[in-house]
């Protein structure tokens, strides 16, 4: 009897816990904490936890001790923000491109990079963005859940700052600098790829792009080494038109003051996220 009523009481605690809206975490090792172990979100067996036990819970420890878990949510959180951090640039990037690219034909009725570069930006970013599952991140001090609609909100305001950051280079090369065609085709390659690697700090805090934690070693060598390689591809002209020097750090001094403004942007959108979090908080029952 006082086993039962203790077996149901657990089940009852995570229910309600859950209910709530909170992510419930359970450990046990006996026979009576399995369906409040099965209930859990994340059920955990203790090392010497019954058969019963393990077969409910989600993860088995093999160590004594609990020490083990703190580690682990810590470790899972920080994996999180990194995949966080991943969809804000991904899809901050296809709203660049590809939108940024349509208008241009319109717009302007030329296409303003070429097959041939799409496919080497799309390598080089590859070559960077790889090294982001080693970056520093700083994990939040409560649970993490999946918040698509602010992906999405910080994303496309970033995007959207990009496709105007890469039309108006466009219209000044085209225009006022009388830069031709195929020059202005290298020129916005090698800034669609130095302005893309310097989104990548943007997107990877909520602070400012210099706050803590600094990027990983492994993440700037990475973005540098690549953005040399996409510098000497434009400056020597290989598959592309060569550009010329004073372009190309026309390109890279363009793409440095955006991004200090995108940086400004993102920092306004996540104040407006939070006031209507606090907003909607306050207005809840």
């Amino acid at each position: 009897p006082y086993t039962t009523l203790f077996r149901s009481d657990k089940y009852r605690i995570v229910k309600a816990l859950q209910a709530r809206g909170h992510i419930v975490g359970m450990t046990g090792d006996g026979v009576n904490d399995a369906p409040a172990l099965k209930r859990a979100d994340a059920g955990i067996a203790v090392s010497g936890a019954t058969d019963a036990a393990r077969a409910a819970a989600d993860i088995v420890l093999l160590s004594p001790g609990l020490s083990v878990i703190v580690e682990a949510i810590h470790r899972a959180r920080e994996v999180f923000q990194r995949m966080t951090n991943y969809a804000i640039y991904r899809i901050t990037e296809t709203i660049r491109v590809v939108l940024f690219v349509t208008l241009s034909i319109v717009a302007f009725n030329f296409f303003p990079v070429t097959p041939i570069q799409i496919v080497l930006l799309a390598i080089l970013n590859d070559g960077a963005i790889l090294t982001i599952a080693y970056d520093r991140v700083k994990p939040s001090p409560r649970p993490s859940r999946w918040d698509l609609h602010e992906i999405l909100t910080i994303a496309t305001v970033l995007g959207l700052g990009g496709v105007i950051e890469s039309f108006t280079l466009v219209g000044l090369a085209i225009g006022p600098l009388g830069v031709s065609h195929s020059e202005v085709q290298t020129l916005m390659y090698l800034k669609l790829s130095v302005a893309g690697h310097l989104t990548l700090f943007v997107a990877r805090t909520r602070g400012r792009l210099w706050s803590r934690p600094h990027p990983a070693r492994i993440v700037l060598i990475a973005v540098i080494g690549t953005q040399i390689i996409a510098t000497l591809i434009a400056a020597s002209g290989l598959l592309m038109k060569p550009l010329r020097w004073e372009l190309i750090a026309l390109a890279w001094g363009y793409a440095i003051a955006w991004i200090l403004i995108l940086d400004q942007l993102k920092l306004a959108a996540y104040r407006r996220l939070e006031r209507q979090a606090d907003a909607n908080a306050t207005a809840a029952p």
